[in-house]
């Protein structure tokens, strides 16, 4: 039966971008979870749940070849070589409205690129990734979904023996900035060859334009710095914005050390291995500018021929990203309180607003759902700003309306999916779906009371990648 239907295209290019490569041939794969609604979205069978074997790589599907990409990336900072340690793509399924998807198995095992570590994976993180990208989904924000998990019937090795996960996981494509970084090392053919799959693949329409590898560049400029401000306005923490984690369609990926700030602090930090704070939070749109000037970086050889020439125009388009980040950030904040098209004095308010969040230690996203309820009484660090708030809100149509559209009632709040993740470690999933089926309604408050809660503010939280 065709579970998919693959046409791959990647494998086209040459091979110094892929290494065909099978999974693991697991010896007990059972079925944990499966993502009815993205598997309707994307016109995949039901029937997939009873074949594990396909959704842990253990069966290869007649007729396709899994591979595994070649990437570089800035990790921290420094350039290194690397590559898909875990994960093979199956192939690219497309869907009845010719949209195109990578379906990809993570934790399916080593490749040629695994280095030093086993390519598995344990149910913890993925139900993890699992959990935070379908909530970020419903969220709008763009990212890579999970369309399922399976357990693979082994123990794997971490800080004691666990169990054995792979998660499949679907996306636009698996080009990173680090992919473009990988390419510009080895010949300006090779690079040339990447961008043009790129721009055919995921934006056709600059195919006729006069410069369009500058135009590539203000595109994907243009998609983070939209992507970051939702990060920002929702709370959101990556972790680990290493430039192999940036992807050029906009999505979200690798949720590793990523987490949610309950109590506002700007320059919270979750992942154990981030020790010197370099993707804090408030960090993070100037990362995500540090990485696409690495993105210019590895596209100037065909931005212009002439180098000098090449830098001025890579220059000026990174110039444009504050401007649209920050135009893209007062938009999403400024609905957040009521305000639809916010101005520049706005912001004022806005980051007025912030500041006391911060110095009161409030909660993030429950200050927001406060706000826009009738008793505002447990408010009252905010008093005085309030006052000038509701002043601004008269010239506002349907204020709380809005916010009520915008600021979700609940988010995947750390100590609960830990307590998820716990139970579903020990063999009881209930408190796993339950949990997805609020988030999956997000701006809902039936349901939702006790997901609502901050952790305690005693016990710092910490994430780590999993690997």
């Amino acid at each position: 039966m065709n579970f998919f239907n693959f046409d791959t295209t990647y494998t086209n290019l040459n091979e110094i971008f892929y290494v065909i490569n099978n999974p693991n041939p697991f010896p007990h794969p059972e079925y944990v979870l499966f993502n009815d609604g993205l598997a309707r979205e994307l016109n995949i069978s039901f029937q997939l749940k009873a074949h594990p074997e396909i959704l842990t790589g253990r069966t290869v599907i007649e007729g396709t070849a899994p591979f595994s990409t070649a990437y570089a990336g800035h990790q921290f900072g420094n350039f290194t070589m690397l590559g898909d340690g875990r994960q093979h793509i199956l192939g690219e399924h497309i869907t009845p409205q010719n949209k195109r998807y990578d379906i990809q198995l993570k934790g399916s095992g080593r490749t040629h690129f695994s280095r030093s570590g086993d390519g598995k994976a344990t149910i913890g993180p993925m139900l993890r990734e699992y959990i935070i990208s379908e909530a970020m989904h419903h969220l709008n924000i763009p990212t890579t979904r999970s369309l399922a998990i399976c357990s693979t019937g082994e123990k794997v090795l971490r800080e004691n023996m666990l169990p054995g996960a792979v998660l499949t996981r679907t996306a636009n494509s698996n080009i990173r900035v680090g992919t473009f970084e990988y390419a510009a090392r080895t010949s300006h053919k090779h690079l040339k060859e990447l961008a043009d799959y790129t721009i055919e693949r995921h934006f056709p329409n600059l195919m006729s334009t006069k410069n369009k590898y500058l135009n590539l560049l203000d595109i994907v400029i243009d998609k983070q710095a939209r992507l970051i401000a939702q990060w920002q306005s929702i709370g959101f923490i990556h972790g680990v914005m290493n430039t192999d984690n940036m992807m050029v369609s906009g999505e979200t990926i690798d949720y590793g050390p990523c987490a949610f700030i309950d109590y506002y602090h700007t320059y919270t930090v979750f992942s154990s291995i981030d020790i010197q704070g370099r993707y804090a939070y408030i960090n993070q749109p100037a990362i995500a500018l540090w990485n696409l000037t690495r993105f210019a970086e590895a596209l100037l050889p065909l931005i212009h021929t002439d180098g000098k020439e090449a830098i001025r125009l890579a220059e000026s388009a990174l110039d444009k990203f504050q401007h649209s980040y920050t135009v893209y950030y007062r938009t999403l904040m400024g609905q957040k309180i009521g305000i639809k098209s916010p101005s520049e004095e706005d912001m004022i308010l806005i980051d007025e607003l912030l500041s006391l969040m911060e110095q009161y230690e409030m909660d993030y996203t429950n200050t927001f759902l406060q706000l826009q309820s009738e008793d505002i009484s447990s408010l009252e660090p905010l008093s005085s700003w309030i006052t000038k708030w509701k002043k601004r809100l008269k010239v506002e149509k349907n204020p709380i309306q809005l916010m009520r559209k915008v600021n979700p009632v609940v988010i995947p709040r750390n100590h609960i999916v830990e307590e998820a993740l716990d139970d579903a470690i020990h063999g009881d999933l209930s408190t796993v779906k339950a949990l997805l089926q609020v988030l999956s309604q997000p701006f809902n408050s039936e349901h939702a009371d006790k997901y609502k809660h901050p952790g305690p503010k005693d016990k710092p939280y910490q994430t780590f990648c999993g690997t």
